[in-house]
């Protein structure tokens, strides 16, 4: 049905106009691409092949000329959901180093130990005393080894305590623990966490409402990852970059900063074709085709092309990073065209559909076994194993194809919820890497009988970009537990575990 032509022009003055909306607009301007100069039959062929050749998408988000063109979520990945962004964050870091610089609290040839005499070593090296900020901003701090950046491990302290070889400036050396110092610096002479001195000054103007980043523990925000956002976030990061720090009639971030921290700082290898042989600025690597971007581990991407004047963020969890880079190259950049097109309904609507029913595929197999009834709603008694519980039991909901797997025995017992060719959401501890330590996550899981003894359970932890495959493998009053996540920072295979029936715990 047509809207009335009095509530459409209602719509456009509440989306376009500030001063009926109030000083920030919560979301970025939709449009449809050939209005961008891009045509939908282009956008969506580059959306099929992310989808098809890239194992492992979780969200994507298209903007060009300052408007969405694109954007969609593979569920059980959703838009209203923040995803961790690992070295992303460091970007975010560094727009806190520019901000504290711009008010004047520090310089970035300011020396790093000045900032922590209490936690300099007794006897430092010259190398060490003339670390600046500037030598954490471009990961040029003269180590040869990376301090550690673990959360129970990294301070002040232990940064400063590591050994400085070369001279400060001198030699590119990735360096997460540096952009810890620029977290802990920041802090320092603001009196807040880059979390709190960020909200009043970033992501409040730009409408983003739930940013979450965790702290060592000295209550420091970890600065070079933990930081969690949506989507849609790092979209309008990436555009405030690309508008030289311009956003609603403000200057947030200095327009010399966006220049100096997107610009080539220092060299870091000499391979013509790799996205990370390109120059470093401050936290912010350059890319072919003239772009530059924010990226965390196993595919968190804010790409800016100033050239294309588009902006494109993507969350996922793979194990290839250059491969997603390689897809925006060869199938968006062409899709770019510098005036507008005529409008393409048919191709329109193809990409809308596309993008509604992007989907991690569930499990495939049965919903039930000829050994279901024996094997499930019975304890199983497990071996010890790094989660601590010592107690599998896997329940059927009578009314529906829903299973709840359920492993407890500890303080932090597993309970994961799943669906036969769908997707069942929940909350639960999840066993990856950092996560373990955190109290829960938002989960979602896919069953199936993937043979007659065997249950496949697939779980996503939606807001990061780690899946885990159980296989339970039945005979008679045993059960065999094979498990592995899609990435991880060490082996994806965890170990075996053997479970008993047992009549009591």
């Amino acid at each position: 049905m047509t809207k009335p032509k009095a509530v459409i022009r209602l719509v456009v003055l509440l989306t376009f106009c500030p001063l009926l909306r109030g000083q920030e607009t919560t979301s970025l301007p939709r449009s449809k691409p050939e209005a961008q100069g891009i045509s939908s039959d282009a956008l969506g062929l580059f959306i099929e092949a992310l989808d098809s050749k890239i194992d492992g998408m979780h969200s994507i988000m298209v903007v060009r000329h300052g408007h969405v063109v694109a954007e969609g979520w593979w569920a059980p990945y959703a838009a209203e959901n923040n995803h961790v962004l690992y070295s992303l964050s460091k970007s975010f870091t560094s727009t806190a180093v520019g901000l504290a610089v711009a008010e004047g609290k520090l310089s970035i040839d300011h020396n790093v130990g000045n900032f922590f005499p209490d936690a300099m070593p007794e006897n430092p090296s010259n190398h060490l005393k003339s670390m600046r900020v500037r030598d954490l901003l471009t990961m040029t701090t003269g180590h040869q080894d990376e301090p550690s950046a673990s959360p129970d491990v990294v301070s002040p302290e232990s940064f400063l305590a590591q050994e400085v070889p070369h001279q400060p400036g001198t030699h590119f050396k990735y360096n997460t623990a540096a952009t810890f110092m620029q977290s802990a610096i920041v802090q320092k002479v603001t009196g807040q966490t880059v979390l709190e001195y960020l909200k009043p000054r970033l992501f409040e103007p730009l409408g983003i409402t739930q940013p979450v980043w965790d702290t060592n523990s000295q209550g420091i925000s970890l600065g070079g990852y933990g930081l969690r956002v949506r989507t849609e976030d790092i979209a309008k990061f990436g555009q405030l970059y690309l508008q030289k720090g311009h956003w609603n009639g403000q200057q947030l971030i200095p327009s010399i900063w966006v220049e100096q921290a997107t610009s080539k700082q220092v060299s870091n290898g000499s391979n013509p074709v790799s996205d990370w042989n390109q120059g470093y600025g401050f936290q912010f690597w350059r890319c072919r085709h003239d772009a530059y971007s924010g990226r965390g581990a196993f595919g968190q991407y804010c790409i800016v092309m100033p050239k294309l004047d588009a902006v494109i963020a993507i969350t996922s969890g793979v194990s290839s990073m250059q491969a997603v880079l390689d897809v925006v190259w060869s199938r968006f950049i062409p899709a770019c065209h510098p005036d507008t097109l005529r409008p393409d309904t048919a191709s329109s609507e193809q990409l809308k559909s596309k993008l509604e029913s992007l989907v991690i595929p569930p499990v495939e197999g049965d919903s039930s076994s000829a050994l279901a009834s024996k094997a499930l709603k019975r304890t199983y008694h497990l071996e010890e194993n790094e989660t601590g519980n010592r107690y599998l039991t896997i329940m059927q909901d009578p009314s529906s194809d829903q299973l709840t797997f359920i492993m407890d025995g500890s303080e932090r017992p597993l309970q994961f919820r799943a669906g036969h060719g769908n997707w069942k959401t929940g909350r639960s501890p999840f066993p990856v890497g950092r996560l373990s330590d955190f109290e829960d996550e938002p989960v979602a899981g896919s069953y199936a009988w993937t043979d007659e003894s065997t249950l496949t359970l697939k779980v996503c932890a939606v807001e990061t970009p780690f899946h885990l495959n159980f296989e339970f493998t039945f005979k008679d009053d045993q059960v065999t537990i094979e498990s592995q996540s899609n990435v991880a920072f060490g082996p994806n295979k965890r170990p075996r575990l053997n479970g008993k029936v047992t009549d009591n715990r």
